[in-house]
């Protein structure tokens, strides 16, 4: 069984902008509520070590393998809990320009594996407050900068 998970925000800042805050691995924890810590090269086929903080859960540490990195457009990798096909997330970050200085910044994971129903609820609300505050605390971010 597969769902989704989805959440956007608009931020006032350009699209390169949005993603070298999201990808700075050194300045996540000053700003970032959700993923605390990130570290690996951010390139296709890598494996990434990522550190979350969900606001309701257990915090977390995994590795998952970059699947997508496109500058100033996308960015996306592939985790399990345990053996893969028993509860796997695609977590995606897309960038879609909207202006010249104008992004809208959609957060998603795609979850999949015999697992997920037993979670979604939690998925549904937990995380995604967590994606939601990410999103939030962004926004804040790039457009300070801006």
């Amino acid at each position: 069984m597969s769902r989704e998970l989805r959440t956007e925000i608009m931020i006032d800042a350009e699209p390169d902008r949005v993603l070298d805050i999201l990808t700075d691995q050194d300045a996540l924890e000053e700003w970032n509520p959700f993923i605390r810590e990130m570290s690996g090269e951010l390139k296709e086929g890598e494996r990434i070590r990522i550190y979350l903080t969900p606001p309701k859960g257990r915090a977390m540490t995994f590795r998952p393998k970059v699947k997508e990195v496109s500058p100033g457009k996308e960015l996306r990798w592939l985790g399990h809990l345990g053996v893969p096909g028993l509860f796997d997330g695609e977590h995606i970050f897309e960038i879609h320009p909207v202006g010249p200085k104008s992004t809208r910044f959609v957060h998603r994971e795609q979850f999949g594996g015999l697992f997920v129903p037993m979670f979604w609820k939690t998925l549904d609300t937990d995380t995604r407050e967590g994606f939601e505050a990410m999103n939030m605390a962004l926004k804040q971010r790039a457009e300070a900068a801006a």
